[in-house]
């Protein structure tokens, strides 16, 4: 069997996305998935998306992660709805559903997409640091050097942190400030199990962690290692709302893979 897919990237996040409108009968194998996001022997990705009509929203985005398993994802959702748009299912503005509900998307230009993010209602802390969930978990992690950091070692140290295990382990964020309105990032995401160049419920839970403290509407400028985001969100003393997430997308190819028995 061949399935037929598009590659995208949201500032270095790379993703294989397919119309799945027809429910491909090959895609609830978890080995299909897993074969496909392979670097080695399949195409290669940070992650996998099918595409589906919806009943009540514009389109519905189901993501996996390279390790079969299912997540929220910031910058892949931006990705969708750039390629939903050329399958007709999306206009330049409106509503689609993923795993944790409905979002709302918005084209900023012809590559540049904004999407809401779920309200949060607090910033738990460990330690010095901040647990946040943004649709997945997120550790945040303040560093001084942020460019000589053991990433691998040191995210893998807080990735299977015995406090996390309840919410399947956590993706480790490392932020370095710029100044008082942007930061840098570097990010270790479970389901990859390495780092990526860039993590948009990451970059989230990373900038409403940096103004935590600040009640009033932020704008926080992420710098990841492959490119740049923006979030915009209202900071209250009940929590963080009107959240956003913008960002570039760009497509990279197109091709079909074939399904090994």
């Amino acid at each position: 069997m061949q399935i037929s897919f598009v590659k995208y990237s949201g500032t270095g996040n790379d993703f294989i996305l397919i119309d799945d409108r027809d429910r491909h009968s090959q895609l609830n194998d978890i080995r299909v998935i897993q074969a496909m996001c392979d670097r080695h022997f399949g195409i290669g990705s940070d992650g996998l998306m099918l595409l589906r009509d919806h009943d009540t929203s514009d389109f519905e985005m189901i993501f996996f992660n390279p390790d079969g398993s299912k997540s929220l994802c910031g910058n892949g959702s931006r990705c969708s709805v750039h390629f939903a748009r050329q399958l007709g299912l999306a206009s330049l503005e409106g509503v689609f559903s993923t795993t944790d509900g409905e979002h709302h998307y918005r084209f900023v230009d012809d590559h540049m997409i904004e999407i809401s993010m779920a309200d949060v209602s607090i910033a738990d802390q460990v330690g010095e640091m901040d647990f946040i969930n943004t649709g997945s978990p997120h550790l945040i992690v303040p560093v001084e050097d942020i460019t000589e950091l053991d990433l691998p070692n040191q995210g893998k140290k807080w990735r299977y942190d015995e406090r996390f295990e309840e919410n399947g382990g956590t993706n480790v964020n490392f932020i370095k400030r710029v100044d008082s309105d942007s930061l840098r990032i570097r990010t270790y995401e479970r389901g990859v199990e390495a780092e990526t160049l860039s993590c948009g419920t990451g970059v989230t839970a990373a900038a409403l962690s940096y103004k935590k403290n600040e009640i009033g509407r932020h704008r926080v400028e992420v710098h990841t290692e492959g490119g740049i985001l923006t979030v915009r969100f209202e900071k209250t003393e009940r929590g963080f709302s009107d959240i956003k997430l913008q960002g570039p997308v760009l497509r990279i190819f197109e091709g079909i893979y074939d399904v090994r028995e």
